[in-house]
């Protein structure tokens, strides 16, 4: 084992704090980095606060990973010292049920094992994530990043990214097909971003005519004000897709209005009971889908990486000091942050 730094929650009401624990010595499949930059996540503030009542202390965050390889074990064969790597929300899965053999180790049988406040499938200890300055990682869990991305924009790929490009690949979205994605946050940006690189007709729908310009601004065609009854009167019957981003509960029925027939619904930030309920004859009448998407397995991620830079995708975001963590925290909540912080770990002092 070695020593690391990082910064962690030690119960649900503490702010993140400098903490000095182990990473396990590297096993033969496994791949030790240094962290550059981390990502983040709303996810990693719900965690870090219990909200969603299965945290573990302590408690580090960071899903969204990249660094530059410092060692690898015998047996790995994909990476070698001073390549630049990524890791995501995983780092374990069982690898041989159904889900694991098709590559969507995200949906493993048995459950996969999250880069923070999980437990390591060999010896049981709390995995950490990448609030701090080195992580060790199973060679099957870790991706390469393109050389053409910047480093720091690459971070938020990794799980805002492929929480948005997974379902959109999925469900099939095609050249000319009409997606309203819901919400302008991290994952919406991104969401119009990719459907546009896919050549879909793309709307922004957003409760603020102030977002209008910035929908635009990132790719949108169209904007509809969701507030607006007469803009979604309007829109009735028009979309195939509707990637909804949003992370809070909201009422559905009207934009399952906007869907023609087979047209599908797609939740990825919404994990919480929808309120209100959805009336059925939304669904019936139109033989509508609601359906809901995760993040990518580890063949998808790396596919979402180099489509971004094939596309000259990347994700806006604001450079943090991790001395600032919990005000970025606070900043996050308030949806004061365009679009993602992004760690730059060399402020991360031992």
């Amino acid at each position: 084992m070695f020593k690391a730094i990082g910064y962690a929650a030690q119960s649900a009401t503490a702010p993140l704090a400098p903490m000095t624990f182990e990473r396990r010595t590297p096993r033969a499949d496994d791949v030790a980095l240094e962290v550059l930059f981390c990502g983040v996540c709303h996810s990693d503030i719900h965690q870090a606060r219990n909200e969603w009542g299965f945290a573990s202390y302590p408690l580090m965050p960071g899903h969204e990973i990249v660094g530059k390889v410092t060692s690898v074990g015998a047996d790995v064969s994909k990476y070698k010292v001073g390549d630049i790597v990524g890791v995501g929300c995983l780092v374990d899965s069982c690898r041989t049920c159904e889900a694991c053999e098709a590559n969507l180790e995200q949906y493993c049988l048995e459950g996969p094992t999250q880069t923070y406040a999980s437990r390591d499938r060999v010896d049981g200890t709390l995995t950490m994530g990448g609030y701090s300055n080195a992580m060790v990682v199973s060679e099957r869990f870790v991706v390469r990043i393109p050389e053409k991305l910047d480093l720091a924009s690459a971070a938020p790929i990794l799980c805002a990214g492929i929480t948005t490009y997974s379902p959109l690949k999925h469900f099939g979205v095609k050249p000319g097909d009409k997606v309203g994605v819901l919400g302008m946050g991290g994952l919406g940006h991104m969401g119009i971003k990719f459907a546009k690189a896919m050549g879909a007709e793309v709307t922004l729908f957003t409760r603020s005519q102030a977002k209008a310009e910035e929908g635009r601004r990132q790719g949108a065609d169209h904007v509809i004000v969701s507030t607006n009854e007469n803009e979604m009167k309007d829109a009735a019957g028009r979309f195939d897709f509707l990637l909804d981003t949003i992370p809070v509960q909201h009422d559905l029925n009207p934009y399952l209005n906007t869907l023609r027939f087979d047209g599908v619904h797609i939740l990825v930030g919404l994990i919480e009971p929808i309120d209100p309920p959805v009336h059925a004859f939304n669904l019936v009448a139109k033989r509508r889908v609601i359906a809901g998407s995760m993040i990518g397995g580890l063949a998808e991620t790396q596919e979402v990486l180099d489509f971004c830079a094939e596309h000259d995708i990347t994700c806006d975001i604001e450079m943090l000091d991790i001395n600032n963590i919990n005000e970025a925290f606070e900043r996050v909540v308030k949806g004061d942050v365009k679009y993602r912080f992004v760690i730059d770990m060399k402020t991360l002092k031992a």
